[in-house]
């Protein structure tokens, strides 16, 4: 990942050429937007005609704000269309779902900073996403209705160990799962816990959430290892699940 990002930086600095006050770097053809869009999970493109185009320097600040997240800028309108674009656009692209979540600077009455760093969080879906009220919008707005949930207490001895590992197997279900993390420590979650039939003291757990169907199933108790994560989410897919019991627990209010 990081030798992806330092290539497309060298790229774009020495080949398609740097905003002159190196705030942002300036995408000018598709081979170049291309690399930029894969060389991270979540990236961000600013679709804009030039320095004086309303949203750039708004852009320019949000950019600061959300430092995690590649941005760029590209006036190339050959290049737009390779996106479905015709105006002047914030794009945001995740590698996740596969999916690419616009901004239209003209349909926006009121476009500032905050409402961009507003759009681009709500809207940042990786791999594996923690959840909370604001990654909640993103999520469900996603049409990837399954979701892969690990339940864990962050600062527990496996947390960690199980966050990378189930981080590396969300590429493999790319499209088909969302990879959510939940923390069972924060009061926030507990209705997500209580929806499953859990509480703190039972975790680490996985489970699977179908918003489609509105169904869920618990992973039996044992090992969370990447091969029995990987056969959960497949059993899933071919639908063997759906005659399964499902996670006992209390009404539904939200996840």
């Amino acid at each position: 990942m990081l030798t992806t990002w330092v290539f497309t930086l060298l790229l774009v600095s020495s080949v398609l050429g740097a905003d002159k006050d190196g705030a942002l770097p300036w995408l000018t053809d598709a081979e170049a937007a291309k690399a930029f869009i894969n060389s991270a999970e979540v990236v961000v493109i600013g679709f804009l005609e030039g320095e004086e185009s309303r949203g750039y320097q708004e852009l320019v600040a949000a950019a600061k704000r959300v430092d995690s997240i590649p941005v760029a800028l590209c006036s190339a309108k050959e290049v737009w269309s390779e996106y479905s674009l015709s105006s002047d656009t914030i794009a945001l692209f995740r590698k996740a779902d596969q999916h690419q979540e616009n901004l239209a600077v003209a349909k926006s009455k009121k476009l500032d900073a905050d409402g961009i760093v507003n759009f681009i969080t709500i809207n940042e879906i990786r791999y594996m996403t923690e959840y909370n009220q604001v990654s909640a919008v993103g999520l469900f707005n996603s049409k990837v209705t399954a979701h892969l949930l690990l339940f864990a207490n962050r600062g527990s001895k496996d947390y960690a160990e199980l966050r990378e590992r189930l981080s590396a197997l969300a590429p493999e279900f790319t499209g088909k799962f969302l990879f959510v993390l939940i923390h069972g420590g924060l009061k926030s979650n507990l209705k997500s816990l209580n929806y499953f039939g859990l509480n703190s003291k039972d975790l680490p757990r996985v489970g699977i959430y179908d918003a489609d169907s509105d169904m869920k199933w618990l992973l039996p108790k044992g090992e969370i290892s990447t091969e029995r994560v990987r056969d959960f989410c497949q059993s899933f897919l071919k639908g063997e699940l759906e005659e399964a019991k499902q996670a006992e627990a209390q009404p539904k209010t939200e996840l």
